[in-house]
């Protein structure tokens, strides 16, 4: 226990405050049982160290813990937080959950058992919250951490730090928005660095590595975190990479389902399975008819890599200028609305608003964007 309380407080004494992630000022930090979902390496650790550090500073009462640490080898999480609470513990961060077995069930336990605790925890974007064995969703809120979008990039690069934009808001005055952004940086060259190797947060320390970085990233979300959450072998695992190779090099995908199957070397229901794992590990995007049902085992219209860091890293000699657009733009307003494919047009974003992404070379009258 002391060397957890020690290795917290060194987290905790040296996390960088400078720039912090939107979703810090959205959580609703009061709840007793809070849940933070996302993709590898888009900062959650950062962002539970960063409102320690700035809340609580070195208090007693908190304690930052990463389940895949070896104490858990030999010891409870629930005989932790007991001796926690005993010693006057009250905030609780639990790091890195689906490395630990069972973290549900011992975290319901946690909560219905200890009161006066609150806690907070972080898990792969695949964690089904509400399928948990334990069912935590009636117990708690859980928030989606994204990649970096264009304007937070900017922020982490250069310290700029540009407004926040609703839709309806640049719908409504994109002219003068884009003539306040243009005093302060040169969008056209920041999109195309944010668009090679700017998504994740690991961009500065990565460097010239950031495409093996995300190579290896993928290999760990497939290899290690997909199966914690399901009974994938490693034959399937094989298909998986298979799959996401095969997507990439035909971004905006169409799929016709029974010849992807065959060429994969699986049933039908099982490539739209997998499909799932893909989407839900935030590796690709299924885009559906908007006059379709949200069944999520529904065939798929359209798939494109969830962003274009993913892109540059698999296919860096095939990436095509107008699926660099799309996939820019799915990935940015699938954050906070809901983004399908219309009848006529690239998109329609919350049943309202069509949009055709183009550019010089697109059908002279279909609108740009």
């Amino acid at each position: 226990m002391e060397n957890l309380i020690n290795k917290s407080t060194k987290k905790i004494e040296n996390i960088n405050t400078d720039f912090k992630r939107f979703l810090i000022k959205k959580i609703n930090w009061d709840r007793r049982l809070i849940g933070i979902k996302g993709a590898r390496g888009t900062g959650k650790t950062t962002l539970l160290l960063q409102y320690i550090r700035e809340n609580y500073g070195l208090s007693d009462e908190v304690l930052y813990v990463s389940l895949d640490d070896i104490y858990f080898s030999e010891n409870k999480l629930v005989t932790l937080a007991d001796t926690f609470a005993k010693i006057g513990g009250r905030f609780l961060f639990l790091d890195e959950v689906h490395k630990y077995p069972g973290w549900s069930r011992e975290i319901k336990n946690i909560y219905d058992d200890y009161p006066e605790l609150k806690i907070v925890f972080t898990g792969s974007s695949i964690l089904e919250i509400d399928k948990s064995e334990s069912d935590l969703s009636r117990r708690s809120v859980v928030y989606e951490l994204p990649v970096l979008s264009l304007r937070e990039y900017v922020a982490l690069k250069g310290g700029v730090n540009l407004e926040v934009y609703s839709l309806s808001d640049i719908l409504s005055n994109h002219k003068e928005i884009v003539a306040g952004i243009n005093r302060k940086i040169k969008p056209i060259k920041e999109l195309k660095e944010y668009n090679q190797s700017g998504a994740y947060p690991f961009f500065i320390e990565a460097g010239k590595e950031y495409s093996n970085h995300i190579e290896r990233i993928i290999n760990l979300i497939l290899e290690t975190d997909l199966p914690a959450f399901t009974s994938i072998d490693f034959a399937s695992i094989v298909k998986l990479k298979q799959l996401l190779y095969v997507i990439s090099e035909s971004v905006p995908f169409q799929p016709n389902i029974s010849r992807l199957s065959v060429k994969i070397g699986t049933t039908r229901d099982t490539l739209i399975r997998y499909l799932s794992y893909l989407e839900k590990a935030h590796l690709i995007s299924l885009l559906r008819s908007n006059t379709k049902g949200i069944s999520k085992m529904a065939k798929p219209d359209k798939i494109y890599l969830n962003n274009n860091n993913l892109m540059f890293a698999l296919q860096p000699g095939q990436v095509n200028p107008g699926t660099i657009r799309e996939t820019f733009f799915q990935n940015q307003l699938s954050v906070k609305h809901k983004v399908d494919l219309p009848q006529k047009g690239d998109f329609i974003v919350d049943d309202k608003y069509v949009f055709e992404v183009g550019g010089k070379t697109k059908h002279k009258n279909k609108s740009l964007i």
